[in-house]
C-alpha cells in the first residue's frame, strides 16, 4: 500500500471504497480526495512551514476534510477540544505563541495538563499514528465491510486515531456529530457498524436507555477505554451478548497500548485492561506503568524530546500478572477521569484560587457509577466566600463543563504533607462534608 495517511493515495488505491458516512450520505475515497484537494488549495495560503494549524475538533465533514488536507500537506494539526471556554482557548494560544519548532514528522498536537495545571502539547508523529494503526489491526484485523463508528470528539486521541486507522486501512468511518445514547443502536443497525469506540460512561448510558438491546451479528467489537470500568458493567454487556474489547492507553501513546485479545471479546474481564499490542513494550516499575515503542509521542511541545528507545512513565499505577495482562489499579494521583475526559486538579485549583473569596482549593475525584469519577473541591474561604451562584457563574466562564466541580465544601485549612505541600491523598477524607454545587445541572446531562 502507498502512503498510509494520504487521502489522495487512498483514492488511488480504493477510489470506489466508502471512506466516510455522514448521516445517510456516503463519501467514497475518490470524493473525499476531491474535497480535500479543494481544501489544500485554500490551506496553502494559511499555513506555514514548521507551524501547527489550529483545528477546533467538531465532528463534522468540514473538520475531517481539513484534517485530511493537513496530513497531505504535512502540516501538524493543533487540536482544540470544542467544549473549551474562551479562557481555556486563550491559555492554549499563549502556549502556542511561545512554542518552538516542531519535528518534521509531527502530525498532531493534543493538549494535556501537567501537575502545575499548565497546558502541555503532546506532539504525535505520523509514524506514531501509523504504528498505532498497525498495532490495532494486529489485534482486531480488518473485514472488507468494516465501518467504525466515531462518536467521541475527534479532538481527543481516541477519536482522531479512529480516523487515522481507517484511512491507513482504506476502510470506512461513520461520523456522528456527538454521542447520543438514544440513537446508538439505530446508528449500529442503519449504518452497519462493525466497530465502535466508547468510554464506560457511554456504554452505561446505552445499556440504561435500551434494556432490551443486544448486539446484531455484524457488530464485531465495541472498544471500551479512556477510563476505568466496573466489573458490573462488563457483566451487563455480557448479558447482552456485546463483544467488548477493553483498551488502555493515553494521549502520549497515541491511544491504546494494551487491549483484550480479539478472540476473547466475549469474556474481556479475564484479561484485566488487556495485553500489550504487537510492537509495544510495557513494564511496571515501582508500581508505575511504563511504555516504550513507536507509538510514543515525540515529546511535549517546547520541551526536550523523548530520547530514542526511552521508556515513558504514564504515572498510572498497575501490575502485570503471570500471563502478561495489565491490571490498572489507579490513574495517576493528579488525574481525574470523568466520563472519559481527563481533568487535572491543579488546573481547576488554580482557577478557583483566582476567584476573590477563595483563599485555597484542593480538587479530587469522587467515585461515581455512571461517570467513573466526578470532580469535587475542598475550599478555604478568604473573608467572605462567594455564593454558589457566583461560583457557578465564574466556573462556567472559566472551565469546560467536565472540569467544573459538582460538589464542594469549605474547611479551615487544606491538609498538607510534612514538606508543606498539598496532601492530595488526604483530600478524600472531606467526602462526607461535600454538598452539591447549585447550578451544576448542565454537568449532569
Amino acid at each position: 500500500m502507498s502512503e498510509p495517511l494520504s487521502i489522495l493515495a487512498a483514492a488511488r488505491d480504493a477510489p470506489d471504497a466508502p471512506g466516510l458516512r455522514v448521516g445517510e450520505r456516503v463519501y467514497r475515497y475518490a470524493e473525499l480526495a476531491a474535497l480535500t484537494a479543494d481544501r489544500i488549495a485554500a490551506l496553502r495560503r494559511e499555513t506555514g512551514a514548521g507551524r501547527a494549524f489550529p483545528v477546533v475538533g467538531h465532528n463534522t465533514l468540514d473538520v475531517v476534510v481539513t484534517l485530511y488536507a493537513l496530513l497531505e500537506l504535512r502540516v501538524p494539526a493543533l487540536l482544540v477540544h470544542p467544549r473549551l471556554t474562551a479562557a481555556e482557548r486563550a491559555a492554549l494560544d499563549a502556549v502556542a505563541a511561545r512554542a518552538g519548532p516542531l519535528p518534521p514528522d509531527a502530525a498532531a498536537i493534543l493538549f494535556t495538563s501537567g501537575t502545575t495545571g499548565e497546558p502541555r502539547g503532546a506532539v504525535l508523529a505520523r509514524s506514531a499514528f501509523v504504528a498505532s494503526a498497525a498495532a490495532s489491526a494486529a489485534n482486531l484485523g480488518w473485514e472488507d465491510d468494516d465501518c467504525w463508528l466515531l462518536c467521541m470528539p475527534v479532538a481527543r486521541v481516541g477519536g482522531l486515531s479512529i480516523l487515522t486507522r481507517c484511512l491507513a486501512a482504506r476502510r470506512c468511518v461513520a461520523l456522528a456529530p456527538a454521542f447520543d445514547a438514544a440513537a446508538f443502536p439505530d446508528w449500529v443497525d442503519a449504518q452497519r457498524i462493525t466497530l465502535a469506540s466508547v468510554v464506560p460512561t457511554m456504554l452505561t448510558r446505552v445499556l440504561d436507555r435500551h434494556p432490551g438491546w443486544t448486539a446484531p451479528p455484524h457488530l464485531r467489537a465495541i472498544l471500551v477505554g479512556g477510563a476505568a470500568a466496573a466489573p458490573k458493567l462488563f457483566r451487563r454487556a455480557a448479558d447482552r451478548q456485546l463483544p467488548i474489547v477493553v483498551t488502555y492507553g493515553c494521549t502520549e501513546t497515541c491511544s491504546q497500548v494494551v487491549a483484550t485479545p480479539y478472540a476473547a471479546r466475549n469474556a474481556p474481564s479475564d484479561f484485566g485492561a488487556g495485553v500489550p499490542l504487537p510492537g509495544i513494550d510495557l513494564r511496571v516499575t515501582d508500581g508505575h506503568v511504563e511504555v516504550r515503542g513507536p507509538v510514543l509521542m515525540a515529546g511535549y511541545w517546547n520541551e526536550p524530546p523523548l530520547a530514542p528507545g526511552a521508556w515513558f512513565d504514564t504515572g498510572d499505577l498497575g501490575a502485570l500478572d503471570p500471563r502478561g495482562c495489565l491490571h490498572v489499579h489507579a490513574r495517576r494521583a493528579d488525574l481525574i477521569v470523568t466520563g472519559g475526559e481527563n481533568v487535572y486538579p491543579a488546573e481547576v485549583e488554580r482557577t478557583l484560587e483566582a476567584l476573590p473569596g477563595i483563599a485555597a482549593a484542593g480538587v479530587f475525584g469522587v467515585p461515581d457509577e455512571v461517570w467513573g469519577q466526578t470532580v469535587a473541591a475542598v475550599l478555604v474561604a478568604a473573608a467572605v466566600p462567594p455564593s454558589d451562584a457566583a461560583l457557578h457563574a465564574y466556573l462556567t466562564r472559566q472551565l469546560a463543563p467536565h472540569k467544573r466541580p459538582r460538589h464542594v465544601c469549605y474547611i479551615d485549612r487544606l491538609p498538607q504533607t510534612p514538606a508543606g505541600k498539598l496532601d492530595r491523598l488526604a483530600l478524600p477524607t472531606a467526602t462526607q462534608s461535600l454538598r452539591p454545587l447549585a447550578g451544576d445541572e448542565e454537568l449532569l446531562r
